[in-house]
Parts: structure tokens; C-alpha cells; sequence
């Protein structure tokens, strides 16, 4: 049974990597939509990077969600009940995104596509800075009571820290996203202009990134496991030098790096956690553990069973998505959707 609950802490470790990794620059990109152009053409290019993409990319989040829900459902159930409207706002920013996304090339107003393209960006900065929070408020604790009860209200989850959080996801998010583009436009004044904003965007995740880690320090014993430590450590670094790749303009070393970032910070995050899911700010002893939070064993084997043949099938089909769509993309391609 441990081995089986540790597999699957491991198996939602990897499919919340995934998603932070691949949805990043989706939301990177649709923040900084209304920023980088003012330029109809040119935002329709912008927009057509993600548009074959971003649908399976969130297919990550449903899919962690679910595994939780299933291998972990006691911790589903408070984390659902803690974040409640924040999880509301997130679900209605992202409908407005498909919805967006769909309807912005439907007229040819002006004032048309630049309402869904609000419509984008808002969709985009609010979930990248609602998981922010939400990732620090589960390292940090929530007032949990012994019946896996969550205590506390909606403005609970905005603290100082939790806040620090969030921008520093959505800052590294936006750098993530330039640093896609640099390696999907076509346009080299474009491919410039977004390295001219990933500099600016970058200095500002640093600074709330360093917040954020000397912030962890102090409010969670995060750094005492010493995976923990080293992997967000590390993922300062990483980003640094993404910082200084993209300054040399070297667009897919400075992609790469920042990929490296997102990952080892979530790795660090959830590394921190273990064993525990949840922790209780009210009583350590109340925190929801991959123990006492978890499915019985028989659900957690047949579980097993389904992961091992479809998890391989998702990949490949992502995998050859990725690999069909990635040729820089041109007016031309833009003038097919937008």
C-alpha cells in the first residue's frame, strides 16, 4: 500500500510538472497578447503559436485533477473546498479564454478582436497567478482541522507570502512565453520585440522569485528536505541563466533553461511536501498525508493498471502534435484562423 500511495504522490508530481511546464508559456503568451503588438496581423501570428496546442495542453491540468481525485480524494475534497472560489475564478478566466479563442477571428471589427483578446490575456494572468497562490498556500499550510476540514475563508489564502507567490509564477510564466516565441515566429522584428520584453519581464521574476525563496525559507520548513532545497536552488540558477541566454539571444537555450526552472520548482515544491498533501496550520499532526488522505488499495491498483496504458498514449499523441506544428509560423498561417 506505501508503495502504492508514494507511486502515485510521484505520478501527480510528474502530471502537475507537465502541466506547469507546457501551460507556462501557453499562459505566457496569452498574458502578454495585448503588449507585444498592436498589430492585428501580428497578434494573429502571435496567437496561432498556441492555438493548435494550448486545448491539449490543459489537458495536464484535468488529468492531475482527476488522479487526485482518485488516488487522493480526501485531499480533493478540502483542497476543493479551500480554494473554492478561487478554483470559480479560475474556471470561468479559462472559459473565457477558449471561448476567446474561438470567437476573436469570427468578425473583422477592431474592437471585436481586441475585446477577446483582453478576454485571452485576462484568462491567462489570472490562473498563472491563482496557481501561485495556491502552490504556496499548500506548502505553507491551511487551517485544516482534525476532520480534513478546512477552517478558513477565501481572503485566508492571500497572505504576503502566497501573493509573492502568485507573481512570481505569473512573471516566469511570461518569461517562459517570450521565450517560445522567439523560437515560433517567423518575423524577426517580432522575435526581437519579444526579447525586449522577456528582459523586462524576466528582471521582475527574479526579483519575486529570490522574494519568494527567502519567503519559503521563513514560512515553511521547505529547505530542511534536502531535495527541496537543492531543486529550488537550482531552479533560481536555471532561470538566471535563462535570463543571460535570452540577453545573448540565444532563444532556445534561454526556452530550455526556463522549461528546467518551471520543472524544478514544482519538483521542489512537491518534494517539500512529502509525505504529506496538505499541511494543517492549526496542528502539524492534522495534515492530510499520502497515509491517511489516500484511496484503498485495490483502487489504487487498478489505477495503476489504467496509468500504465494510457499516460504512454497521451504522451506520444502530445509528442507528435508538437513535432507536426513546429515550423515557425508565419502570416501566412495566421491569415488561415485570425
Amino acid at each position: 500500500m506505501m508503495d502504492l500511495t508514494i507511486l502515485w504522490f510521484i505520478l501527480i508530481t510528474v502530471l502537475f510538472t507537465g502541466f506547469f511546464f507546457l501551460e507556462g508559456f501557453d499562459y505566457g503568451v496569452g498574458g502578454l497578447l495585448p503588449f507585444l503588438s498592436s498589430d492585428e496581423e501580428e497578434r494573429g501570428e502571435i496567437l496561432r503559436t498556441i492555438t493548435p496546442v494550448w486545448d491539449g495542453n490543459e489537458v495536464w491540468m484535468i488529468t492531475a485533477g482527476g488522479a487526485l481525485f482518485a488516488a487522493f480524494p480526501h485531499v480533493y475534497a478540502t483542497m476543493f473546498s479551500a480554494f473554492y472560489l478561487a478554483l470559480f475564478l479560475m474556471l470561468v478566466a479559462l472559459i473565457l479564454r477558449g471561448v476567446a479563442f474561438d470567437l476573436r477571428g469570427r468578425q473583422e471589427s477592431r474592437c471585436w478582436k481586441r475585446f477577446w483578446d483582453g478576454a485571452i490575456c485576462f484568462g491567462s494572468v489570472v490562473p498563472a497567478f491563482l496557481w501561485g497562490v495556491a502552490v504556496t498556500n499548500l506548502i505553507a499550510g491551511l487551517p485544516i482541522n482534525e476532520k480534513m476540514i478546512y477552517m478558513g475563508g477565501f481572503f485566508d489564502l492571500l497572505t504576503p507570502y502566497t501573493i509573492v507567490g502568485g507573481l512570481a509564477f505569473l512573471f516566469v510564466f511570461l518569461f517562459h512565453g517570450t521565450a517560445f516565441l522567439t523560437l515560433r515566429l517567423a518575423k524577426t522584428s517580432l522575435i526581437l520585440r519579444c526579447q525586449e520584453v522577456a528582459l523586462k519581464t524576466g528582471a521582475i521574476a527574479v526579483i519575486f522569485f529570490v522574494l519568494c525563496m527567502a519567503m519559503t525559507l521563513t514560512y515553511t520548513d521547505l529547505f530542511t528536505k534536502p531535495v527541496a532545497a537543492v531543486a529550488l536552488v537550482g531552479a533560481a540558477l536555471f532561470f538566471v541563466m535563462a535570463m543571460l541566454s535570452m540577453k545573448l539571444g540565444k532563444g532556445k537555450a534561454s526556452f530550455l533553461l526556463s522549461s528546467a526552472a518551471i520543472v524544478a520548482t514544482t519538483v521542489a515544491f512537491f518534494a517539500g511536501l512529502f509525505p504529506r498533501l496538505m499541511v494543517s496550520s492549526l496542528n502539524p499532526a492534522w495534515s492530510l498525508t499520502i497515509t491517511n488522505a489516500s484511496s484503498s488499495p485495490y483502487t489504487l491498483s487498478v489505477m495503476t493498471v489504467a496509468a500504465g496504458i494510457f499516460v504512454p498514449i497521451v504522451l506520444i499523441y502530445q509528442s507528435w502534435s508538437y513535432y507536426i506544428f513546429r515550423k515557425r509560423v508565419t502570416a501566412k498561417d495566421a491569415e488561415e484562423h485570425y
